[in-house]
């Protein structure tokens, strides 16, 4: 849960992270990334999804249900449900 005096992260500054996460991971450019694909489509294994949630948790201050990944595949997706975890956990 973010700090008191913290803004609650949106779908916006999420998907915008994630976009950042997934491409230093893939090693491109940013704006090659569209959110709109499952990330299967970029080629990425179960153990990157379980790396992706684990730094979502820490960048969060959350815990996540790793099925999260599996569930919300593309980065529209787990943006809008991140949000509502944390809307949930607030």
């Amino acid at each position: 849960m973010p700090e008191s005096g913290i803004e609650t992260p949106t779908a916006d500054s999420l998907r915008s992270w994630l976009i950042d996460c997934v491409a230093t991971h893939l090693e491109r450019p940013a704006d090659t990334i569209d959110t709109s694909l499952p990330l299967s489509e970029y080629g990425l294994d179960s153990l990157y999804v379980l790396a992706v949630a684990a730094e979502l948790e820490d960048h969060l201050d959350i815990s996540l249900d790793p099925t999260v990944m599996w569930d919300t595949p593309t980065i529209d997706a787990l943006s809008e449900a991140l949000v509502q975890e944390l809307a949930r956990s607030a």
